[in-house]
């Protein structure tokens, strides 16, 4: 009967103040990195008190909470769409985070998911980022019960690096830092991702599938050995969090050709999530572009706006876009960018300034701009 009594007080604990932490997690998002205060934590804390809870336990439930609260948060919000594929996706999401048995989590492995790590596969443009980003932004944060705080900003625990926009030469650098003095234009000792990453945070590499040989080697350490060497250096550095990677190249085909080291890649897949495409998603629900673009646009001008998804929809519609066009959906190709980059495009042809596309749009001017060029050079009008 005392278990059944805890486990209802602090199920009550949970539902009570998951608005709290909710409207706590807005809060910290604008205040960024700045680590806020727990506002509601003194009066939570005696609450708890009065039924017994030692101190420890209710620093325990307080983190559960609020991990349980940012996992939904950022799941649920960041993504979206009603389809069976979304549905399966935001699931493997949430088991990455606590694996598929919440108690085994809790009781064993809530501070220790950073020996699992994770890859994300799928096409360009299909959401991984927003994928790695809902895990890693979910991961476990210690709270200072003295300082009613939580011991980082879950803000600056995610750390995100694209590979493919470095040369080979730099890479490393980016990744383990380098030393002063050990290559030329290395004016200044230099902490590379690994080093800025916080003991409770993860790091998110993008287009790992892109990276060298040699490369993969020093990256296999990390994860076998939780240690790196700055570029010019001998001292060693320990890396305390969690490594997800991110390719659009086919694994298997890139394992067979030799370029996707088989050691490195086992080391990664502790699991492995795929992101549907967007044909997939729309081929699996109706509605799916029509939640997608409802999202875009809400996210673009702050507030919903029925008219421009009803033009967009036109758009979509028309045969301006063409066979290349359905062919992009059918392979899962095109990105929601791309969608937009096309809608400025032909308001522009249709209105001829920025200014009046700008208008429509509600858009500043520079924007526009950016997305018609992009949309000149894209691949669709080649």
């Amino acid at each position: 009967d005392k278990d059944l009594v805890e486990l209802l007080v602090l199920f009550n604990f949970f539902y009570s103040y998951r608005k709290d932490f909710d409207d706590f997690i807005d809060s910290q998002i604008m205040a960024d990195e700045k680590n806020l205060r727990l506002s509601f934590a003194l009066k939570a804390k005696d609450e708890l008190e009065k039924w017994g809870f030692s101190s420890a336990t209710i620093q325990n439930c307080f983190e559960e909470a609020f991990q349980l609260r940012r996992a939904f948060f950022f799941i649920k919000r960041g993504i979206i769409g009603k389809s069976p594929v979304m549905k399966k996706l935001r699931l493997s999401l949430w088991d990455n985070v606590f694996t598929h048995n919440i108690n085994i989590y809790r009781k064993y492995l809530k501070k220790k998911m950073e020996d699992f790590s994770t890859l994300i596969l799928g096409n360009t443009g299909t959401g991984k980022g927003a994928a790695a980003s809902a895990i890693g932004r979910s991961g476990y944060i210690p709270f200072d019960m003295k300082k009613l705080r939580f011991k980082e900003s879950f803000t600056s625990s995610f750390v995100s690096i694209n590979l493919s926009q470095f040369p080979q030469t730099l890479i490393e650098s980016e990744l383990f830092g380098h030393k002063k003095g050990s290559f030329t234009g290395a004016v200044d000792n230099y902490p590379g991702v690994f080093k800025r990453c916080s003991p409770h945070g993860a790091i998110f590499l993008d287009e790992i599938g892109d990276i060298s040989l040699p490369v993969q080697v020093k990256l296999l350490q990390v994860l076998q050995d939780r240690i790196f060497y700055p570029v010019g250096s001998y001292k060693k550095e320990r890396f305390y969090g969690r490594v997800i990677a991110a390719t659009n190249l086919p694994i298997n085909k890139i394992r067979k050709e030799g370029t996707f080291r088989d050691d490195f890649y086992y080391r990664l897949c502790s699991d492995i999530i795929r992101v549907p495409t967007l044909y997939e998603r729309i081929q699996s629900h109706p509605g799916e572009l029509s939640d997608l673009i409802n999202f875009l646009i809400e996210r673009m001008l702050g507030r919903p706006s029925p008219e421009l998804v009803e033009m967009v929809h036109e758009i979509i519609d028309k045969k301006s876009f063409g066979k290349k066009i359905e062919l992009e959906f059918q392979n899962g190709t095109i990105s929601a960018q791309d969608l937009i980059n096309g809608y400025c495009k032909i308001l522009y042809d249709r209105y001829g300034t920025f200014e009046e596309v700008a208008k429509r749009t509600c858009l500043d001017r520079r924007t526009v701009n950016k997305y018609i060029k992009e949309w000149d050079k894209c691949r669709y009008l080649d």
